[in-house]
């Protein structure tokens, strides 16, 4: 049973994810010794104390990891990672913003600071 289980839905394409998916391989490999290699559309990789597959869709991913028993006890921060990294790598387009309605224009007064009473000059 793994770990770490993450599905997650992504707008890239199947060649973009598969791309996204060698980026963060590729990555993972110089931060933490990860070796990986294409099944099909599966990312299979290892290192001591950690297996597992990253499987790529045109429009899905699952990501399964199972942890050695040592680093078992670190599962949160492995997890924040994993998820930084599809974040980073497999997030959706950003659908653009609505142009948000303009604010009414201020009045002459509202836009000019006022000013405190004026001073009276000592005779």
């Amino acid at each position: 049973m793994a770990d770490i289980d993450v599905r997650r839905a992504h707008d890239l394409g199947l060649k973009a994810a598969r791309a996204a998916a060698d980026k963060m391989i590729e990555h993972l490999a110089k931060k933490f010794d990860l070796k990986g290699a294409w099944n099909g559309n599966t990312l299979n990789f290892a290192r001591s104390g950690v297996t597992g597959s990253l499987e790529v869709g045109d429009k899905d991913l699952h990501l399964s990891i199972t942890l050695g028993f040592l680093l078992k006890a670190m599962r949160g921060s492995i997890e924040r990672a994993v998820h930084g990294e599809l974040d980073a790598l497999f997030a959706a387009k950003a659908e653009p913003k609505k142009k948000e309605e303009a604010a009414p224009p201020r009045k002459a007064a509202e836009a000019t600071p006022k000013k405190g009473p004026a001073k009276k000059k000592a005779p």
